[in-house]
C-alpha cells in the first residue's frame, strides 16, 4: 500500500515497545502526564488515569531516539512553565495542552512555549470547540487534536462518539479544512472492533477532514512488554488494515461518505 497521510498516536510506557511501534506505523509516541482534575472528571468511568512521570519521557526518548515524542502536560496552571521546560529538556518533540476553554489560555500557553517545540492543543471542552474558528484565525497553530472523552462528559452525552454524531464538530472541522490545519479526532480501535468500529468511524474522519487518531488501549490490549505485544497481535497488519479502510473512504464519492454518516449516527443512537 502507498504511504497514507493518516497518522496514528499511541500512549506508550515501555521503551522497547516505543522503538518497535515507531518503526511500524505509529507516527507519534504519546506520553501522558496529565493528572490535575482528571480523577474528578473521569473517576467514575472506565478510563486510564495516567501513572506516567517525567522519567517516562526520558525512557521513551531513549527507547525511540528517532521517533516523534508527544507529551501531554497538565492543564494550564502556575507550574506550566516548569513542566514545559522539563519535557523539552527530556527530548520531547511536541507538547499537548489539555482542558483549556478559551483563546486567552491557549495564547498564554503559546507565549510560555515560545516556539521551542511544536504545540498540539487538545480541544476537548465546549468552550474551546466554540472558540476554535476564532483561535485558528488569531494563533499560529500547525496542528491540533480534538478530544471526545471530556467533551462528551461536559456536554452530558451518553457516549463518547455523540459529539461526532450530533454535529458538534461540523463548524470546527470546516474552519480547520479552510485554513489547511491538520487535525485528529479521538481514538480508534482495531478493525471490526469497538462500540463503533473503524469501518464506520474512519468514514467520518475522512468526511470531516481529520487525518489522525489515537490507537485505543483495546487496540494493543495494554501489552506491557514488546514480547507480549508481538505475541498477541500482528501490529503491522492491524495498522495496515486501518489505513486500508481510511484510504477506501478517501477514494469514496461524497454520496458514499454521506451514507456512512447516516449509518454512523444510527450506530451511535443504537448504543
Amino acid at each position: 500500500m502507498a504511504a497514507s497521510d493518516f497518522k496514528f498516536l499511541m500512549i506508550v510506557d515501555d521503551p522497547a515497545i516505543a522503538g518497535f511501534i515507531s518503526e511500524h506505523g505509529v507516527n507519534r509516541l504519546f506520553v501522558d502526564l496529565e493528572v490535575m482534575g482528571k480523577q474528578e472528571r473521569q473517576g467514575h468511568l472506565d478510563t486510564v488515569q495516567s501513572v506516567q512521570t517525567m522519567d517516562t519521557v526520558s525512557r521513551i526518548r531513549d527507547g525511540a531516539p528517532n521517533g516523534h515524542l508527544l507529551v501531554r502536560i497538565n492543564p494550564f496552571h502556575d507550574g506550566t512553565a516548569s513542566e514545559i521546560d522539563a519535557v523539552i529538556a527530556r527530548g520531547a518533540d511536541s507538547v499537548m495542552l489539555p482542558m483549556f476553554h478559551d483563546y486567552d489560555t491557549l495564547a498564554a500557553f503559546l507565549d510560555v512555549l515560545n516556539n521551542r517545540i511544536e504545540a498540539v492543543p487538545l480541544f476537548e471542552t465546549v468552550g474551546s470547540i466554540a472558540a476554535l474558528p476564532e483561535i485558528i484565525e488569531r494563533l499560529p497553530l500547525s496542528t491540533l487534536h480534538i478530544g471526545l472523552n471530556d467533551l462528551s462528559l461536559e456536554r452530558g452525552d451518553k457516549m463518547i462518539f455523540s459529539p461526532l454524531a450530533n454535529g458538534v464538530l461540523e463548524d470546527a472541522s470546516q474552519a480547520l479544512k479552510a485554513k489547511g490545519i491538520p487535525f485528529g479526532i479521538g481514538g480508534v480501535a482495531r478493525a471490526s472492533e469497538g462500540n463503533i468500529p473503524p469501518e464506520l468511524l474512519l468514514g467520518e474522519h475522512v468526511r470531516l477532514g481529520s487525518s489522525a487518531a489515537i490507537l485505543s488501549r483495546s487496540f494493543h490490549r495494554q501489552a506491557k512488554t514488546l514480547e507480549e505485544l508481538r505475541g498477541i497481535m500482528d501490529f503491522e497488519a492491524e495498522i495496515a488494515e486501518l489505513l486500508r479502510i481510511y484510504e477506501t473512504f478517501k477514494d469514496a464519492p461524497v454520496d458514499q461518505l454521506n451514507a456512512n454518516k447516516i449509518a454512523f449516527q444510527d450506530a451511535v443512537a443504537a448504543l
